[in-house]
């Protein structure tokens, strides 16, 4: 008989604690697990000795933390990543590279099969499914929770009949974290009218409670990179965690909306993520003092896109590639100083400044330093409004 070696995306909770012990009961499978770490606060050494303790004939723990920031988060700074305007893609980045990594150690390790458990509802299917084929179509997924009809209080009872080293105790709220974001679902969250109890939130003070005193930091880019706040150089995972911190203090970050799943559904999420909503506000920002109106218009159009893609799954799609190419392009004069105001709940962009700029002082003032010759405007207004006018004329006619 051959038995069948499956690497398993582990993170040490219920779900895949339960498809750990079910790869080994019904598939007398040799299972390999795989913790990646990209930001969440998790005991690893629990989760590796949990995973051992299971039946894992191997635990790998990968801490991809700069990886994660490096070639996704940055990624989509430059993009401006908000999906359907709100959402920074916090979980949608992280799965692509954590797929990355289970194909790796599926190929070190020959592995028959690569095993994940995303349910049949959500979007993380296919970000792990797609991903895992685009880099390697000949190995087999297994998805349990979807494929075997997997649900928590079944699970909570073979995990007890087991007697699986975990704690089984029901949670409200499902909870996904990693540096770009941490993403709050279930329970009383799953009313769109019900406010978000204060208990879902970590990283985040309530607003009411935020300081009273305002909070002023300057955030440097390079080419639509963040390198530095308050003239301090930081590397990239130290300053997303310092933003985490700082922002969150001021109760900025916190994210409630109705989102439109891939798979037509409609979801009620809420997240919290306070780095990227100061990161990219003052990204944004910037922009506009150093690209054209054209250029402008047209990127929006290319973040659009870009995110969609990222959230649909679709990491390996070679567009998304283009689309960085392009954006790169752009962002080789989105070079600058951003100052922002946090306050209770709010980031606001009080100062920008670049060698880049576009703003000409000289000629927008109103004082008379002005060197705007406001004559030359007389022409251009007829003829900006030539067949508006005419146009006007006909329909009154």
């Amino acid at each position: 008989m051959i038995v069948m070696r499956v690497v398993l995306a582990y993170s040490g909770g219920l779900d895949t604690s339960v498809i750990l012990s079910l790869l080994i009961e019904k598939l007398k499978a040799e299972v390999i697990t795989v913790t990646v770490d990209v930001g969440q606060s998790d005991d690893f050494d629990k989760i590796a000795w949990r995973a051992e303790k299971i039946g894992a004939v191997k635990h790998y723990t990968i801490d991809a933390k700069e990886e994660f920031v490096r070639d996704y988060v940055f990624k989509a700074i430059k993009a401006n990543a908000l999906y359907e305007g709100k959402y920074p893609l916090s979980s949608a980045l992280a799965r692509p590279l954590i797929a990355k990594k289970l194909v790796d150690v599926a190929v070190k390790e020959r592995a028959d099969a690569v095993a994940h458990g995303c349910s049949g509802k959500g979007n993380d299917q296919l970000r792990f499914d797609i991903t895992i084929k685009a880099l390697k179509p000949d190995i087999k997924i297994i998805a349990p929770v979807r494929e075997w009809g997997l649900n928590r209080d079944w699970e909570i009872e073979y995990a007890i009949k087991k007697g699986l080293p975990i704690n089984v105790k029901k949670k409200i709220y499902s909870i996904d974290e990693n540096l770009w974001g941490r993403s709050i679902e279930s329970g009383v969250l799953e009313d769109p009218w019900s406010e978000p109890p204060e208990e879902v939130f970590k990283w985040t003070t309530s607003p009411e409670k935020a300081p009273d005193k305002p909070e002023y930091l300057v955030i440097k880019f390079k080419e639509g990179v963040p390198v530095a706040i308050n003239d301090e150089n930081l590397g990239p995972v130290e300053l997303i965690t310092y933003l985490n911190s700082k922002a969150g203090m001021h109760g900025v970050g916190r994210i409630d909306h109705i989102e439109d799943r891939v798979i037509g559904l409609k979801s009620r999420e809420v997240y919290e993520c306070p780095a990227a909503a100061v990161l990219i506000e003052a990204h944004k920002d910037l922009e506009k003092l150093v690209l054209t109106k054209r250029e402008l218009m047209f990127k929006s159009l290319v973040d659009e896109v870009w995110a969609d893609l990222v959230y649909s799954g679709l990491w390996v799609e070679p567009l998304r590639r283009d689309l960085d190419i392009l954006i790169d392009f752009m962002e080789r004069r989105v070079t600058g100083n951003v100052k922002v105001k946090l306050f209770k709940g709010n980031v606001l962009v009080v100062g920008r400044e670049s060698e880049n700029t576009l703003y000409e002082e000289e000629l927008i003032s109103y004082l008379s330093k002005s060197t705007f010759d406001q004559k030359l405007a007389v022409g251009f207004a007829n003829l900006w409004g030539l067949q508006s006018i005419i146009a006007s004329q006909r329909m009154r006619d």
